[in-house]
């Protein structure tokens, strides 16, 4: 996973807020969105593949995707968090 030094530098590229690792249950949640063909990005597009993990930004409102251990740390590239069903 992420390394934990690493983590504590990470922050939004939008926002300079932190992130943190998000739990297992957002993450499955996330996956069964993406099987679904439901996730989208900020920019629009359809998420495919399923994630390793996920970093929250600290307000909630968004997921930097985790592939292959790397953060996907792009504005576009986040996931919107209100498109999940509670």
């Amino acid at each position: 996973m992420v390394d934990p030094e690493l983590l504590e530098i990470l922050v939004c590229p939008e926002n300079k807020t932190p992130v943190r690792l998000a739990d297992e249950a957002l993450v499955a949640r996330l996956n069964a969105a993406i099987d679904a063909g439901a996730l989208k990005t900020r920019a629009g597009g359809v998420i495919e593949g399923r994630i390793d993990g996920a970093l929250v930004r600290e307000d909630g409102a968004y997921a930097y995707l985790i592939r292959d251990d790397i953060p996907i740390m792009l504005i576009d590239e986040a996931a919107p968090l209100d498109q999940l069903e509670n």
